[in-house]
């Protein structure tokens, strides 16, 4: 049987990847990590239509049989001839064929494979899965230096932008606005409002963006929302080996509370009371190798670089997309967003939450900074080529005293302007550039190439 086909195939990022990844050749099986439902499986499939003229995969949830294909060993022949034995409609021509492992956390041991296929080289191999993450380094074990690893999230805005129908150079444009200082115009800018919101609302898992591309409205965007956020605790109470699944539920069902609070920071009394770091030790890790959360970690202070910084003991937890986040919110919540477009009710949670997202899928690393005993504190931090580049996230657009002193202080000498995303237009004023909430998505153009002394 078939497997079930997107009406709409959402153009992604990840195309690109995996398209040069084909045009190496020293490739070497490539292992896909990413949280449920962020469109894996089907970005393989989009790829092996255009790239291969035989795509051979194997679901090991779906077609459980085929974990018998290792009963002769790990060679190449007979794992081929194992695998056409069981069903023989699939062929295998030598240098276009894909063989696509599916759900490879249902049988990790199939990596020892990799290495017989990197050596034999006649056919390309990717492994997958839901909750591949948390089997990484048991499937790197079977493998080790015959296979290369990358991460798939959800839509980002620029991906979303591109299902709108937005072309590349079109969306290009959006940034000469602000390389140049001046505000959107009116059109662009209410253009770009309203589709973010609606960003906002939907988040980027694919089956939620191809109700809303294909039947143009929200009606079933919060019931799929909930069936995603449903079949991530099916998956905490399957695959939590050797952890209490129901703490590390507890852990993820407490991060709207954590972001609604005005400290975000993750606190284990917020998850239980009384609780301890010893007592849920190990969920946040299984929820972050899992791809369900990203952690952003405190800086103990300010400065470059960036990573020697970091207190892995205080952090924030952003759930994998702002679409099932919000859809975790109260019902008021809820409809101040889908209806209101109101996304300053929540204390401003949200919209950090999106940002921090947007950081995450442009490979951008997460630290904060709060000083003891002090107001002093910024959302996020990026890198430029010399400089350390504080991010202040606004619901909407006031005064920003703790990205103000962190320019003007000596003290921070690696900081020498920043970036505040506010409900409103592009200005630079010093050192301070403020941009509209939705040029977060290209955050890592701007901090690269935005020159504040020519500004």
């Amino acid at each position: 049987m078939k497997p079930k086909r997107p009406i709409l195939y959402l153009r992604r990022k990840f195309d690109a990847f995996l398209q040069s990844w084909r045009a190496r050749e020293d490739r070497l099986p490539l292992i896909l990590k990413g949280a449920r439902q962020v469109g894996k499986t089907e970005a393989v499939r989009h790829f092996a239509e255009t790239a291969y003229s035989e795509f051979v995969e194997i679901n090991f949830v779906e077609r459980p049989e085929f974990k018998e294909i290792v009963r002769d060993g790990f060679s190449v022949d007979s794992l081929v001839r194992n695998i056409s034995i069981i069903d023989p409609r699939l062929r295998f021509t030598p240098g276009n064929t894909l063989l696509f492992f599916d759900e490879l956390q249902e049988f990790p041991e199939i990596a020892t494979s990799l290495k017989f296929f990197a050596q034999d080289g006649r056919f390309d191999v990717i492994c997958s899965g839901s909750l591949l993450g948390i089997q990484v380094k048991r499937v790197k074990s079977y493998s080790v230096g015959y296979q290369e690893t990358e991460t798939m999230h959800s839509l980002d805005f620029e991906e979303f932008l591109w299902g709108c129908g937005y072309r590349d150079e079109q969306i290009a444009g959006l940034l000469e606005p602000v390389f140049a200082s001046r505000p959107f115009g009116a059109a662009v800018k209410n253009t770009m409002d309203r589709l973010f919101m609606d960003y906002c609302v939907t988040g980027g898992m694919p089956e939620v963006l191809e109700t809303y591309f294909t039947k143009g409205t929200f009606e079933l965007v919060p019931q799929t929302q909930r069936r995603i956020l449903n079949d991530y605790r099916a998956d905490i109470r399957k695959y939590a080996e050797g952890l209490d699944p129901v703490r590390i539920q507890a852990v993820f069902d407490s991060i709207p509370a954590h972001l609604a609070k005005e400290n975000r920071k993750f606190q284990w009394t917020t998850v239980s009371k009384g609780a301890t770091r010893k007592d849920y030790w190990g969920c946040v890790e299984w929820l972050e190798d899992a791809g369900v959360v990203n952690k952003c970690r405190r800086m103990d202070v300010p400065e470059l670089p960036l990573g020697a910084h970091l207190d892995n003991d205080a952090f924030k937890l952003y759930l994998c997309d702002s679409g099932l986040l919000l859809a975790m919110l109260e019902k008021e919540v809820q409809e101040d967003v889908r209806i209101r477009r109101d996304l300053g009710t929540w204390k401003g949670g949200l919209f950090e939450h999106i940002v921090g997202e947007a950081m995450v899928k442009a490979d951008m690393p997460l630290a904060y900074f709060k000083r003891d005993n002090s107001t002093l504190e910024m959302d996020f931090f990026a890198r430029s080529a010399d400089c350390l580049v504080p991010i202040e996230v606004k619901a909407e657009n006031n005064r920003s005293k703790s990205l103000r002193t962190l320019i003007d202080r000596e003290t921070y000498k690696d900081i020498r302007w920043g970036v505040k995303l506010v409900n409103g237009n592009v200005g630079f004023t010093n050192g301070i550039l403020t941009l509209p909430q939705w040029c977060a998505f290209k955050l890592p153009e701007i901090v690269r190439d935005f020159r504040p002394e020519l500004s």
